[in-house]
């Protein structure tokens, strides 16, 4: 969409109607000292349009692409390989400009794909039911604890070490507006998580624990012990999964006594995109439905017997419930939804088992090849397909240099916990089926030349 600027007469007309005498007392309730009196110093003047598109290409040229160089990043975002069909079908009109189903009896087609997508999620969560998405896996987690407090009537949540810092930041967030407290701790480079001192933080006040699976080490903890102690205290288990291709290989953490599960759906059929748009997960047991934040699409007949579609459960406040709304932030990505959709159908479960297992594979060689370069030591003892190194110099740096030798080796724990001086030479490595062996190669051959 083209920018298309107003003239000073718009703004007059504009300011009349609304009864303002300037645009700046549009902006009154933002402090004095937090507002620009001046333009940015050092920024350009305007430009014509051609000069700033040649500008804007000479900026992005310096960006490396995920499918250019040998790629290790994950921490919460991983690069699988996606078809060409599931680009091919989203790109079709009825479902690229199809609009969220606010008349629903007339959006039949979106209606059965949030249908058949939230069967999926709840069949890959091993929960009861599961919502029509969320916007990203961050803010999903958030919406859980809120609505662990709903039901227990308790405002305390204990999230594990192991879970993801922006994750944690996200719950920080939005806790100054609830008055919740989170009982937070920063992980520790061991080989496994700390079940046991996670439990012991558990008390009568508390309405959840949130676990990672696999955790941001890319260590397994264990859910059930989790689920046993949290539950004999009257609290929930939350199970948070950044990387829902686990599933094909690990136990469901509804199987496993979680009440609600939430993740980030990217890495099945959302490419990486750096950011956004994501897709949030969200399943639970099917006592809490009501509970449930966003919207679920339910199959029925109609008067005449056909099978039809229909938008049954809307708990947002942009519907009737208003001030009663379970959320006012579960606002999804349809098209993402979508694509998960696409490709786990093509996948199917045998699919998602296999591509599981070659990732795995890959991650196992890569930590293999690693542990071979003087200096670094592998983390982990179980891991699916990401894992922990340390390394005997700052992390950050490290991600630098190999990045200057075109290998984007992995995320450092630096650059998530900037805080925590005992984890700045821990790296995150994270590998999956598109890695191949020539990567894995190239990045131990990097690392031994930057740690020399």
């Amino acid at each position: 969409m083209r920018y298309l600027p107003l003239t000073d007469a718009d703004r007059s007309a504009m300011l009349s109607v609304i009864g303002a005498g300037s645009i700046d007392e549009l902006f009154a309730d933002v402090p004095a000292e937090a507002r620009l009196s001046a333009p940015i110093a050092g920024l350009p003047g305007h430009a014509s349009e051609m000069a700033v598109e040649r500008h804007m290409a000479r900026l992005s040229a310096n960006n490396v692409t995920a499918g250019s160089v040998p790629f290790f990043l994950g921490a919460g975002a991983y690069r699988h390989h996606v078809p060409a069909t599931v680009d091919h079908l989203i790109q079709r009109g009825e479902f690229l400009t199809a609009y969220t189903p606010y008349q629903p009896e007339i959006a039949q087609g979106t209606l059965q794909v949030l249908f058949e997508f939230q069967t999926q999620v709840a069949r890959l969560f091993g929960t009861d039911v599961a919502n029509a998405s969320l916007y990203d896996g961050s803010t999903a987690c958030w919406e859980a604890i809120a609505m662990a407090g709903r039901i227990t009537k308790r405002g305390k949540a204990v999230l594990s070490g192991g879970a993801h810092s922006h994750y944690v930041e996200t719950a920080r967030t939005m806790a100054k507006f609830t008055g919740d407290v989170l009982d937070t701790v920063a992980p520790e480079l061991t080989p496994t998580p700390d079940d046991a001192a996670l439990i012991a933080r558990i008390d009568g006040e508390t309405s959840c624990v949130v676990v990672q699976y696999p955790d941001i080490l890319g260590r397994i903890p264990d859910l059930a012990a989790i689920a046993a102690a949290a539950q004999a205290k009257g609290a929930l288990l939350i199970a948070v999964v950044t990387e829902p291709v686990a599933l094909g290989v690990l136990q469901s953490p509804g199987s496993l006594g979680a009440d609600i599960v939430v993740g980030e759906g990217q890495s099945i059929g959302v490419g990486l995109q750096f950011g956004g748009p994501y897709l949030g997960l969200f399943g639970c047991r099917e006592k809490y439905l009501r509970q449930i934040p966003g919207r679920l699409c339910g199959e029925t007949v109609d008067a005449d017997g056909k099978r039809g579609f229909v938008l049954t459960l809307s708990t947002r406040e942009q519907h009737i419930r208003r001030e009663k709304a379970t959320s006012n932030i579960c606002t999804n990505s349809g098209l993402c939804a979508l694509a998960f959709s696409i490709h786990m159908t093509l996948l199917g479960g045998s699919g998602l088992s296999d591509m599981a297992k070659l990732s795995h594979a890959a991650a196992r060689k890569t930590a293999a090849a690693l542990a071979d370069v003087p200096g670094v030591t592998v983390v982990n003892t179980h891991y699916f397909n990401e894992f922990a190194i340390t390394l005997p110099k700052d992390a950050r740096q490290v991600v630098r240099d190999l990045a200057d030798r075109q290998v984007l080796g992995g995320v450092s724990l630096g650059r998530l916990y900037p805080q925590e001086a005992a984890l700045a030479n821990g790296m995150v490595v994270a590998a999956t089926e598109c890695t191949t062996d020539e990567d894995i190669a190239a990045l131990a051959a990097a690392l031994k030349e930057v740690l020399a």
